[in-house]
């Protein structure tokens, strides 16, 4: 026979994959949890995974003065414009570099082309009298 306080739990977890109620009780407690949230719908609506992560209550500041001075920054606010400055900076490199190896590529094939037709100029001359009558512009076709 169950008791009271398992049958609570087992209850509170059919009652999550049901209907996706976020309280689940383990052992007497109340507990919700990120990965009980719904994420293939946050997802559709371009919501991030997290709540907590992003939005205007983790990025703006929690006041502002009235006289219009700059507030100062949050607790971690700073270490994740940090964070943001360091990604631009990186992906600003890593572009330049592509951008680089592109611009390389095309320069080498456009080499590669000339050496070609150069070779295919050099090996197809005529010799002899037809070099002669070329040079002296009697050459017949």
């Amino acid at each position: 026979m169950l008791s009271l306080n398992m049958m609570s739990t087992v209850g509170a977890i059919l009652r999550v994959e049901r209907h996706l109620n976020y309280n689940i009780v383990v052992n007497g407690f109340h507990q919700s949890c990120v990965q009980y949230l719904n994420q293939r719908w946050r997802e559709k609506h371009g919501l991030t995974a997290n709540p907590n992560a992003f939005g205007l209550l983790t990025n703006l500041p929690d006041y502002t003065f009235k006289d219009g001075k700059p507030t100062p920054l949050g607790i971690r606010q700073k270490g994740r414009l940090d964070k943001q400055r360091d990604y631009a900076a990186k992906v600003i490199k890593l572009v330049g570099e592509i951008d680089y190896a592109v611009e390389r590529h095309a320069k080498m094939q456009e080499k590669e082309k000339q050496r070609r037709q150069q070779i295919l100029d050099s090996k197809l001359k005529p010799k002899g009298d037809l070099l002669l009558q070329k040079q002296t512009g009697k050459i017949k076709n």
